[in-house]
C-alpha cells in the first residue's frame, strides 16, 4: 500500500457531503447503458429531489442512451462512437439535451462540473475518462476495477494532487469501506474478499473445458454484463479485486484473502488483531453499494430486497480452488510482481474473454492466454499513463497472436 493510497483512504473517510444541502447533488454517469449505469439511473429516478444529472456517456447503444437522457433530464449525452453522432443527435431532437461524440468528448463530459461522477465504463477504456474526473477534483464512485489495476499508484497520486475523492462501488470494496477503521489502520489484521464461486463452482475441469458463453454468463446471484460475468466464472474478477483492494486500502498484499461464499450475502469482511471480524451483509443487488456511494455519508432508500437471515438459514464458506480457477492464482502473482504485470494481466484477460464470448477459444483457454502473455511480457517501469497504454497495447497484440495459435 502506497503512502498516497493510505492518505486517500483516510481523507475519504473524513469527507463530508451532506444530502441535506439546499441544492440537489449533480451527477455524471460514465457508462450509463451498462449494468452499473442502469442501476444508478434507477436510483436517481427514485430520488428526483436529491439529484440532477449533468451528463451521460455510453459507447454505441444510442437508443438506450437517448432514452435515459430524456427520462433523467441530462444536460449532455455522449457516445464514444463518432460514427453514431448523427444518430444520437436525431434521437435527442426536440429536447434541450446536447449531443457529443468521440473519446475526447467522453473525457470532457467526465471533466464537466458535477458533484459526483459514477465511473462505470468497463475495462481499460474507462481509465481516461475516470482520470479526467479525478484531475478536476471530483468525487468519483469507482465501479471500474481496471483504473486501479492498470494505473493504481498513478491514479492515486493524481487523486491526492487534485484533492479528488474515491468511493468504491464494487460490492466487495464498498463493504470493506463500510467496516474498515481508517483511523486505526494498524489494528487491521486482514481483509477478506468474498466470492460467489460463479456458475462453475461445482464443475470439474472437463465440464469447464466444454463450457459455453451462455453458461459462463449465467451468474447464480448477480445480474451483470457479459464481460464481468465471464470474469466471475473464471474468478479473474476476484483477482482484479485483490489488486484494486491493495490500492484502495492501507494493507499489504499478504493481508488480502479470498473466501468463496456461494450465497453472496456477506459481501466482504475486515478482521482485526483482537480477533473481531466485521462484515457487511445484504442481498446481492448492486443498487445497495451504488446508493451508499451516491448518498455518502448519508444513506438513501434503495429497492433492494431486504435480507432475511432466518429464511436463508445457512451461510457457507470454502477456500478457492486455484487449480480449477488459475486466473485467481495469476492475479495473485501479478500483484506480487508489480504494476506492469497487472496491466498485462488485465489486457490479456480482456482480449481472451472477448475471444471466448465470440466462440474463438474455449473457457479454459482464457487463463492459458493470460499466463502466456505474462510469460512473454517485457519488464517496463510504469511511470506515466503513456506507459500504461503502451504496455496495454503491446499485450493485446501478443494476446491476439496467442489466440490465433489455438
Amino acid at each position: 500500500m502506497t503512502d498516497a493510497a493510505a492518505k486517500i483512504a483516510n481523507d475519504t473517510a473524513g469527507m463530508s457531503l451532506p444530502l441535506g444541502d439546499a441544492e440537489p447533488r449533480s451527477v455524471t454517469i460514465l457508462g450509463s447503458t451498462g449494468s452499473i449505469g442502469g442501476n444508478t439511473i434507477d436510483l436517481l429516478r427514485r430520488h428526483p429531489e436529491s439529484f440532477t444529472v449533468e451528463a451521460l456517456t455510453a459507447h454505441s447503444n444510442i437508443d438506450l442512451l437517448a432514452s435515459q437522457a430524456r427520462q433523467i433530464g441530462a444536460k449532455l449525452a455522449v457516445t464514444a462512437d463518432t460514427s453514431r453522432y448523427k444518430d444520437l443527435k436525431e434521437a435527442l431532437s426536440g429536447s434541450n439535451i446536447r449531443a457529443a461524440a468521440g473519446a475526447e468528448a467522453v473525457d470532457e463530459a467526465a471533466a464537466a462540473p458535477a458533484d459526483f461522477v459514477m465511473a462505470g465504463i468497463v475495462g481499460a477504456a474507462g481509465l481516461g475518462p475516470t482520470l479526467a474526473a479525478v484531475k478536476r477534483g471530483a468525487i468519483v464512485g469507482l465501479a471500474n476495477k481496471e483504473c486501479l489495476v492498470c494505473a493504481g499508484e498513478l491514479m492515486l497520486n493524481e487523486v491526492a494532487r487534485a484533492g479528488a475523492k474515491l468511493l468504491p462501488v464494487d460490492s466487495e470494496h464498498n463493504a470493506i469501506f463500510q467496516v474498515f477503521d481508517f483511523e486505526r489502520e494498524a489494528s487491521v489484521a486482514r481483509i477478506v474478499l468474498t466470492a460467489s464461486g460463479g456458475p462453475f463452482r461445482g464443475a470439474d475441469m472437463e465440464q469447464m473445458a466444454r463450457a459455453t458463453p451462455e453458461q459462463a454468463v449465467a451468474h447464480p446471484n448477480w445480474d451483470m454484463g457479459a464481460k464481468i460475468s465471464v470474469d466471475s466464472a473464471t474468478m479473474m474478477n476476484k483477482g482484479l479485486e485483490m489488486i484494486e483492494a491493495f490500492h484502495l486500502f492501507p494493507v499489504s498484499a499478504g493481508q488480502i484473502d479470498v473466501l468463496v461464499h456461494p450465497q453472496s450475502v456477506i459481501h466482504s469482511m475486515v478482521e482485526y488483531i483482537d480477533g473481531s471480524v466485521l462484515a457487511q451483509l445484504g442481498t446481492p443487488d448492486m443498487r445497495t453499494p451504488i446508493a451508499y456511494s451516491l448518498a455518502w455519508p448519508e444513506r438513501i432508500t434503495a429497492p433492494s430486497a431486504k435480507l432475511d437471515l432466518a429464511e436463508m438459514a445457512v451461510l457457507t464458506f470454502e477456500k478457492p480452488d486455484l487449480q480449477r480457477f488459475p486466473c485467481l492464482r495469476l492475479a495473485q502473482e501479478a500483484l506480487a510482481e508489480g504494476a506492469a504485470a497487472a496491466i498485462v494481466l488485465n489486457a490479456a484477460n480482456e482480449i481472451a474473454v472477448r475471444a471466448f464470448l465470440g466462440r474463438d477459444i474455449g473457457f479454459m483457454d482464457i487463463p492459458r492466454v493470460v499466463e502466456t502473455c505474462l510469460e512473454r511480457a517485457e519488464a517496463e517501469p510504469v511511470t506515466s499513463i503513456d506507459a500504461v497504454r503502451r504496455i496495454d497495447a503491446r499485450t493485446r497484440i501478443i494476446a491476439a497472436e496467442e489466440i490465433d495459435k489455438i
